[in-house]
């Protein structure tokens, strides 16, 4: 891949995340009608609100640039620079009150993860991580912890029941190594990796726009993040994601969930 100037990008980032994070905050708390998707989830007004200013933004900045949003889905996804877009990431924790949410914004460049940003607009809290620089949260750079092994690591996952079949017995297997398996953090979770408080993040289930817009974040603080292959991530991967702060902590997670 060749090597890109990523500073009008980040400018950029943080703008689409100024202009989610005013829609989000509006909403947050307040009475909203909820609707389900055909899968089954959850959408609201300040979902749909936030990615529609999000895109706006992108398309005035970098017209040529593809869009891979989870509510209006993609545009010039084969460009060599494209966004991928969750507006809240956490919708369920949201509409309940719970401020575990997250907009994520990822940038790809010929298929690899470049950039990415985690923003929790009501927690005023912002982890941006870029290639070849270091995470941020807030301006001030954060680094994953050391965890070689699984008995002492801290294990998040969205939600038990997003694993099914083959890929429940798999997650198991990790979450009965690990000291402390939690639950219910959405993106966040990723956030609190970058910054040294968990270890591992293991998931499935998930697309594109729920795990690009947090590689950069993990690899810029020291961390991995792949599929359960082992294989990077990108718009094609298959949903299932384990990050770690300890590449030992992956290494193992990977064999265990290989059986």
């Amino acid at each position: 891949m060749t090597q890109v100037c990523l500073e009008p990008f980040i400018d950029l980032a943080e703008r689409l995340a100024d202009a989610s994070g005013a829609i989000v905050r509006r909403y947050f708390r307040t009475t909203l009608e909820v609707e389900d998707k055909p899968d089954k989830s959850p959408v609201t007004v300040a979902d749909r609100e936030a990615e529609t200013a999000i895109r706006e933004l992108i398309e005035e900045a970098f017209p040529d640039h593809g869009i891979v949003g989870e509510e209006y889905g993609a545009v010039r996804a084969d460009a060599k620079y494209v966004w991928v877009l969750d507006p809240i990431d956490g919708t369920k924790s949201f509409i309940t009150g719970k401020p575990l949410f997250g907009t994520l914004i990822g940038l790809l460049h010929e298929g690899a993860a470049v950039l990415g940003l985690i923003d929790q607009p009501v927690l005023g809290e912002r982890w941006l991580g870029a290639r070849g620089r270091p995470t941020t949260l807030n301006g001030r750079p954060v680094h994953v912890r050391p965890c070689g092994e699984l008995g002492r690591a801290a294990l998040y996952a969205t939600s038990p029941h997003m694993f099914e079949g083959a890929d429940k017995q798999a997650f198991a297997r990790v979450r009965d190594a690990v000291k402390l398996p939690l639950y219910g953090a959405d993106c966040y979770a990723y956030g609190l990796l970058a910054c040294g408080f968990a270890d591992l993040v293991v998931e499935a289930s998930l697309a594109a726009y729920d795990y690009c817009g947090v590689v950069a974040v993990i690899e810029g603080a020291g961390g991995v993040i792949t599929d359960w292959t082992g294989a990077p991530l990108g718009l094609g991967s298959d949903g299932r994601v384990v990050a770690a702060g300890d590449r030992r902590s992956h290494e193992r997670a990977l064999e265990l969930l290989a059986g």
